[in-house]
């Protein structure tokens, strides 16, 4: 077996000192107080668990393109963005090494739900049309195919899980959770969120296959938090080789979900290390789709210090 690329790779982010918020399986968070700094990292997981292996470039990926659509569909709905360049101290000493990775924030009460819109029928939604006939609850048309798209978007919002898979809930449980006029605020921003980003990636030869958001309350408001339309939170169809019936090709970590499903690996901690040219074709696939999407090159990290 080959050995990853010897390209730099941020793995975790330490500062002496300073204990993290939290680290979740991509991004390392600080309290700031009312803000947060978030930093994406290169880490990737697979089958929820984190691989030993990062993605070079993986991070400023996520970020750049979060802030990308944050910024194109802010009149929609506010964001929780502050900068995309600003480092408080002290993190500004490691400026060159979180080149290109970090959003400043404004701080939120985050929902305890994940809002996801379908377009098409794949991966989770799927598996439960094949054994209800239903979507998350709501009944579709008999005999579609698996990435079929369907007939509307809709909106099949999930619990947050800590660890493993979230789990799809009906609204009238995340109406319990959140409240009923909040469940429909984040329905009604989520849904339009969807098509506007849809429209926009269709020319583009990308097909928006489904995608969840994260909101916040902020003073009352709901605020667009997290990430954004990302390869890690949606999936990106290459229009061109569109073809229902089956699974289809995409622009995320697929390359790493088959490559460990070929070599038999049980799923389980810690995950094997990943040959470099599994990390070469995902690197390209997360940069591909940034290019298409935002119309330019992944700029050198070096450009964002």
């Amino acid at each position: 077996m080959t050995t990853a690329p010897a390209q730099p790779v941020l793995r975790e982010t330490r500062f002496p000192g300073i204990t993290p918020l939290a680290r979740g399986k991509v991004r390392d968070i600080y309290d700031l107080g009312d803000r947060l700094l978030i930093i994406a990292t290169d880490r990737l997981s697979a089958f929820d668990v984190v691989l030993p292996t990062g993605i070079p470039d993986k991070g400023r990926v996520l970020t750049q393109l979060s802030l990308f659509w944050f910024n194109l569909l802010r009149d929609i709905v506010p964001n929780h963005v502050l900068s995309g360049t600003e480092l408080p101290a002290p993190f500004d000493a490691f400026r060159s090494d979180l080149a290109g990775r970090t959003m400043l924030v404004r701080k939120t009460q985050p929902l305890p739900i994940e809002c996801v819109v379908r377009g098409y029928l794949s991966g989770s939604g799927w598996k439960d049309y094949k054994a209800t006939g239903k979507l998350c609850g709501i009944d579709l048309p008999a005999g579609l195919r698996e990435s079929d798209r369907l007939p509307e978007p809709l909106f099949t919002p999930a619990t947050k899980a800590a660890t493993g898979h979230d789990e799809n809930i009906p609204f009238a449980q995340a109406a319990a959770l959140v409240g009923a006029s909040v469940a429909e605020q984040a329905r009604s921003l989520s849904l339009e969120i969807y098509r506007r980003a849809s429209a926009f990636a269709q020319p583009r030869g990308v097909i928006l296959a489904d995608t969840k958001f994260e909101f916040g309350l902020l003073d009352g408001r709901l605020i667009w938090i997290d990430e954004a339309l990302t390869p890690d939170s949606s999936r990106f169809w290459p229009a061109a080789e569109y073809k229902p019936g089956g699974p289809q090709s995409s622009f995320d970590k697929q390359f790493v979900r088959d490559y460990l499903e070929r070599i038999g690996w049980n799923k389980q901690a810690p995950g094997p290390e990943l040959p470099a040219d599994v990390v070469a074709a995902t690197q390209a696939r997360y940069r591909e789709a940034f290019r298409i999407l935002t119309g330019q090159e992944l700029a050198p990290a070096a450009t964002y210090s």
